[in-house]
């Protein structure tokens, strides 16, 4: 079994979502937002964000993390913010000996909802049914949960491909 820890990075929340893999069978451990301090600097949030999404992996000990790509924004400073989080969530993630794989948001949405610009509603509804959750998570650790089941997905499809032969 692999533990998979998805990522759902923010300048100000980031969610996250812990989940354990096998062939056909994904089962929920844990899920949660790091909101990140309003006051002080951007760069003692990344700390923040760093320490706690590193308290996390250490408690969780997940292999391997999915995180979702940056899109463009309208917004360039909100996107340089964003990058910044998603910097150190993959740092975190790498530091600790996880293999980081980087999925788009439609790519996740496809893989969970079945429609790659799919509501977070959608998401969330999903991510419950999928993983037999009661009741559903925030939107941003609904998204980090996503991440990390459509990451386990893709796993499954590369190892069927692998067993029947086929090479990259």
């Amino acid at each position: 079994m692999t533990v998979i820890l998805g990522i759902d990075p923010g300048s100000r929340v980031t969610g996250y979502g812990v989940v354990r893999s096998a062939p056909q069978r994904t089962e929920f451990l844990t899920c949660g937002c790091i909101r990140l301090a309003t006051d002080g600097s951007f760069d003692e949030r990344l700390v923040q964000l760093y320490d706690e999404l590193a308290a996390v992996i250490a408690e969780h000990r997940p292999t391997e993390a999915a995180i979702e790509r940056v899109f463009m924004n309208r917004n360039a400073d909100s996107a340089l913010k964003l990058g910044h989080a998603r910097g150190v969530a993959m740092l975190a993630a790498r530091r600790a000996g996880l293999v980081v794989s980087e999925y788009t948001a439609t790519q996740i949405k496809q893989s969970v909802v079945g429609r790659g610009h799919a509501e977070k509603v959608q998401v969330q509804h999903m991510v419950r049914f999928l993983l037999g959750l009661s009741a559903e998570p925030s939107t941003d650790a609904a998204d980090a949960l996503a991440a990390a089941l459509c990451h386990a997905a893709m796993r499954d499809g590369r190892a069927r491909l692998a067993n029947a032969g086929w090479r990259q």
